[in-house]
């Protein structure tokens, strides 16, 4: 079963994404950027749910840099689920290697469409 890891400081919001995601992929959480890091590091997700704005030094744009520059995870998909909808937000992570950018509030079945297409 593919991995997914979902990355939000929002307990509601990782809630509804495991709830959406666990019937088919084994999902994990961590709720700041330091956590993520060490999880994806440890478990080797195939894809990384990810908020941009988390408490703390590392934000999302950090875990999504750290993920794509380490060799083995930069084939990880990372998925930017973010409030941040401003062009320059969404530049930003796709600079830095984001494979897909969805805005808050997002359908959570296009999420799960997307993640079924590239993780088939």
């Amino acid at each position: 079963m593919k991995k997914i890891l979902i990355v939000d400081d929002n307990a509601g919001m990782r809630r509804l994404l495991n709830i959406t995601l666990s019937n088919d992929y084994e999902t994990l959480e961590a709720s700041d950027g330091l956590d993520a890091i060490a999880m994806a590091q440890l478990h080797k997700p195939d894809a990384v749910l990810l908020d941009i704005m988390m408490p703390g030094e590392c934000d999302g744009l950090k875990v999504l840099e750290a993920i794509k520059k380490n060799p083995l995870l930069k084939q990880t998909l990372v998925i930017m689920v973010t409030a941040r909808g401003q062009a320059a937000d969404c530049l930003k992570g796709q600079d830095r290697g984001a494979d897909a950018y969805f805005v808050k509030p997002f359908s959570p079945l296009k999420v799960v469409r997307w993640l079924s297409e590239k993780l088939a």
